[in-house]
């Protein structure tokens, strides 16, 4: 009997090391799915304490949909025994404690334990998995039209040729000036589609690029000579070069055809007038999330954003921006090889592009460049050295984000950082919160959201009603372009989307450190 009772207390001990190593989410729950234990790794996926979680159901943690069918599959398996969930792994929602909903995979097995039946749940959070999928179908149907496009490009190519051909022999035999006026219109028309069929091999990644080692500064000032004369002056185009900047491998008459079309679009954007501005920049892609973020693999780039104050871009023309001969402008005449030709040009230079845009509030396009470093340790040490994050102590930060994505992964990234987190989807319902009491020690908050109060308005207020906050603001534009428009000022640091974990890390710890009085 002794025995027994010593194998029991081991057994208890050793299962309750295992819940406490595990990195995944355990619960154990009886038959009528209220949850008996839970672990660490648990209460921080779902955002409850685990005294809020044992002695409630596990419904709980699911969205209302789920949570109704969730009881009838216990039912129906200890009724009949056949798995649905039980001994399966499914992929599944999980509801946190905040009210957002996330994707997990969940095991689930049962035994018994003195005549009671228990069952196990291992979940698991899918959320990064997902981002990267999400990301790699994007890729994935990209390459493919690239490739159908390359295909029916040569073809039209060879197509071109002896019909450009044919036309300069018919012009050299001494054609009359009525058939010559012919000729020259037929030789015009078919060299704008070899014009058209070279720019779909750009984008289909078989063009013959040219590059040679530059600085990005160089080719940008080159090219905004050009564009100086040609935009019209009811735009305005400021620039923002980094001071040290590292060379890039580039073809600079691609660079150069890339930069006017992403210029001439952000001119259509603002029919009215408005301003641009093109910023350089060396960046580092360090650690998971800046990663996840922007779809790039770690490494060292040199930046080069483009950023317009215009009419935005819609999700559904966000999604299907650089697939070829897509265009919002069909009635102007875009022909949606623009910014196909840039993707193109971006990809097979080794690079990458990003898309932020929000309707109302322009635009900004990131593309990319791998650096050339003749020091191959320089870019492993600068990654290193980033590696030791500064972290908060239990604060409670009030993440303010329109864009449900977006949101998880801010507060993801702040919780990693030590810090607390409440979350609200626009600065109306983040004043209300802080109204109604919740303690809060900053407040950060994307600039541009739809409701009565931006970033500058809800800063202005939290300013002026609760001075003891602290306020941090982000903005996925690569200068404040709209600062003016949403009646913003300078005195408000605005970290850029995508930032690095590392760099967010070192401006909340900023902010929370005690001001020198002399």
């Amino acid at each position: 009997m002794e025995d027994l009772l010593a194998d029991t207390k081991q057994s208890g001990l050793l299962f309750d090391a295992l819940m406490e190593a595990a990195v995944d989410a355990i619960i154990v729950s009886d038959a009528n799915g209220t949850m008996i234990r839970a672990n660490k790794a648990a209460s921080k996926l779902f955002g409850h304490e685990i005294d809020e979680m044992v002695g409630r159901t596990v419904n709980m943690l699911m969205p209302e949909a789920l949570a109704a069918l969730h009881d009838d599959f216990m039912t129906h398996h200890i009724e009949t025994g056949e798995k649905r969930i039980i001994g399966l792994g499914r992929d599944v929602e999980g509801l946190r404690k905040d009210g957002s909903v996330f994707p997990l995979h969940l095991s689930v097995g049962h035994t018994e334990v003195a005549g009671e039946r228990l069952f196990i749940g291992i979940l698991h959070d899918l959320t990064e998995r997902r981002a990267a999928q999400d990301a790699l179908a994007r890729s994935q149907r990209l390459d493919a039209i690239g490739q159908l496009t390359g295909g029916i490009a040569h073809d039209f190519n060879n197509l071109l040729t002896v019909v450009i051909g044919n036309l300069e022999l018919l012009e050299m035999r001494g054609a009359d000036d009525r058939q010559l006026r012919l000729i020259r219109d037929s030789l015009e028309s078919a060299e704008m589609g070899a014009d058209l069929t070279s720019r779909l091999l750009v984008f289909a990644k078989k063009g013959n690029l040219k590059p040679v080692r530059a600085d990005l500064r160089t080719l940008c000032e080159d090219t905004l000579a050009i564009l100086q004369r040609t935009i019209g002056e009811i735009y305005s185009i400021k620039t923002d070069f980094a001071e040290d900047l590292s060379d890039v491998l580039i073809d600079p008459v691609q660079l150069q055809s890339a930069l006017i079309n992403l210029a001439l679009n952000a001119r259509d954007a603002m029919p009215k007038g408005g301003e641009f501005l093109i910023s350089v920049a060396d960046v580092v892609i360090d650690d998971t999330y800046m990663a996840q973020e922007t779809d790039i693999e770690p490494g060292q780039y040199v930046r080069l954003f483009v950023s317009d104050d215009g009419e935005g871009m819609g999700l559904e023309a966000q999604r299907r921006a650089f697939e070829p001969f897509f265009t919002t402008k069909s009635e102007t005449g875009g022909s949606g090889l623009g910014l196909a030709m840039v993707y193109g040009f971006v990809r097979q230079s080794g690079g990458h592009i990003t898309l932020y845009s929000e309707p109302g509030h322009g635009t900004s396009f990131g593309l990319y460049f791998p650096i050339l470093s003749s020091d191959d340790g320089k870019v492993a040490a600068t990654i290193a050295s980033s590696a030791a994050l500064e972290k908060g102590s239990g604060e409670v930060v009030l993440v303010v984000e329109d864009n449900p994505k977006v949101r998880r992964l801010s507060v993801e990234r702040v919780r990693d950082l030590g810090y607390e987190t409440l979350e609200a989807e626009n600065g109306d319902i983040a004043l209300d919160l802080l109204q109604s009491g919740a303690r809060v020690d900053l407040v950060f908050s994307d600039v541009v959201m739809p409701g009565a109060l931006n970033g500058y308005d809800l800063a202005a207020k939290v300013d002026e009603q609760f001075p003891a906050i602290k306020v941090l603001l982000t903005s996925g534009y690569a200068s404040d372009v709209v600062t003016g428009r949403l009646g913003g000022t300078s005195d408000y640091e605005v970290l850029h989307k995508p930032y690095r974990q590392a760099e967010l890390g070192r401006r909340l710890q900023a902010l929370f450190e005690p001001t020198s009085s002399g």
